[in-house]
């Protein structure tokens, strides 16, 4: 073949066109998966922003009558995104994050289809958005990972690479990345989070992820802080015993909040078994309306995201001493009600309400307490506490703190271990998983039947 080649120099010409060809095409693909992420994330924040920003023109921001209207709006928008979920994008439940875990989990092209698709990465994204236009306790940042993982494994079925589970990972690093405007917050999530296997031969994969989708990101936003910047800074000896405070009590209540979405969600799945549409609908109705009343209760500061209820602790001003209370037990219904929606913001909300409060009780500084009660609370949740505190640093913009936000976050870690070994994403995840199995079993019994 080589003398051949030798002898032919149009086809030796051809042969390196195409070998050239075979190395770039699934290059390009990747790095447009990759600025796509970046893309697509930036165009989901505004219309989340948007829908949030709509929810509280209707509602009106004062006592009048139309403070009530979530008891009507709510609920019914619950119904509606738990209905189009499961008619229309079953698998886009709940959070994102357990999706793309077991997408890496499953071997079947098939069964990662069912979790990781286009169709689902656009019903992702539009019932997150209603559902924060109806008032739910979510975020879109858990989604945003979702959508990442569906974009890149598009990305390797049409560029035609074999590294599917490296390339989940990548997305979903690029999606939190590009979700927070938090790089080095991205790649820690894949480490820690996404891979608790990690496989050093990704580290190109995620690292080219989080870089394109954050050049596309920054591109169309600029350079920015999530929550600005904490100009606070812990003091040595004076505020460790807010430290301390933070990480116990925050990882306390995050690991409660984790063992009761479990719990609640393993019995719901139960009770569905028998009428999965009907009982789907009557949960997501419930919880609906236990979340607007807890909404007009609080004055409507535990609807949406929790963005500015956090941001405004962090400036310094204290919340409210049971906000954390009632945004804990609207991010719980928002989670089990079944409707498409993350839990990264409202778990930072809650974790600056406890800050707060605790801040106030121990006569400190407001901001140093809202980080440190965000990182104690936030590592309880996922049981991540490298994730917790790198992406409290980064999406507040002060180095200061990084002992004590370290502190805390190990501190809400060991305190959730205690309580609940079991990491809420990755349980999550194994239901996600059993089902893959289960629908294959299913489909090859159909096909044996019609053999």
């Amino acid at each position: 073949m080589a003398g051949i080649s030798r002898k032919y120099p149009m086809l030796r010409r051809s042969q390196a066109m195409w070998t050239s060809r075979r190395i770039w095409q699934p290059r390009l693909v990747f790095w447009a998966g990759a600025v796509s992420i970046g893309l697509i994330s930036v165009l989901f924040a505004a219309l989340a922003d948007q829908a949030q920003e709509l929810f509280h023109v209707l509602v009106g921001r004062d006592t009048g009558w139309r403070s009530y209207l979530p008891l009507v709006m709510t609920p019914l928008g619950f119904v509606l995104c738990a209905w189009l979920a499961h008619v229309f994008f079953p698998g886009s439940q709940g959070s994102g994050i357990p999706q793309a875990i077991a997408a890496r989990h499953l071997r079947d092209e098939n069964d990662r289809s069912r979790i990781l698709s286009l169709r689902l990465a656009a019903g992702k994204i539009a019932l997150t958005v209603i559902g924060l236009f109806c008032g739910a306790s979510i975020g879109r940042e858990g989604p945003t990972v979702q959508v990442g993982a569906s974009l890149m494994l598009q990305a390797a079925r049409w560029g035609g690479m074999a590294q599917a589970r490296g390339l989940i990972l990548a997305g979903s690093a690029a999606g939190i990345a590009a979700a927070f405007n938090t790089p080095l917050a991205g790649i820690v999530f894949a480490i820690e989070e996404m891979g608790r296997t990690y496989e050093a031969r990704t580290n190109g994969l995620v690292l080219t992820a989080v870089i394109l989708a954050g050049l596309a990101s920054l591109g169309l936003v600029g350079n920015y802080t999530y929550f600005g910047v904490a100009k606070d800074t812990v003091a040595f000896g004076a505020d460790w015993p807010l430290v301390i405070a933070c990480g116990v009590i925050g990882g306390g209540f995050g690991s409660l909040f984790s063992l009761l979405a479990l719990t609640v969600t393993r019995r719901i799945r139960r009770w569905n078994a028998l009428q999965p549409l009907w009982r789907t609908l009557v949960v997501a109705g419930v919880c609906g309306l236990a979340v607007a009343v807890i909404g007009i209760a609080s004055g409507g500061l535990t609807f949406g995201t929790g963005y500015t209820q956090a941001r405004v602790a962090i400036e310094g001003t204290p919340l409210p001493a049971f906000f954390f209370l009632e945004k804990f037990a609207a991010g719980v219904l928002s989670m089990v009600s079944g409707i498409p929606g993350g839990i990264f913001a409202p778990s930072l909300a809650v974790g600056a309400g406890i800050g707060s409060t605790l801040g106030v009780v121990l006569g400190t500084s407001t901001s140093i307490a809202a980080l440190l009660g965000m990182a104690g609370y936030f590592a309880g949740v996922v049981q991540a506490p490298m994730t917790a505190f790198v992406i409290i640093l980064e999406m507040t913009g002060n180095h200061d703190n990084v002992i004590a936000l370290m502190c805390a976050a190990m501190l809400g870690f060991g305190t959730a271990r205690l309580v609940s070994r079991e990491p809420l994403y990755h349980a999550l995840s194994r239901v996600f998983v059993a089902e893959g199995i289960r629908k294959r079993r299913l489909d090859g019994a159909d096909d044996a039947v019609k053999a």
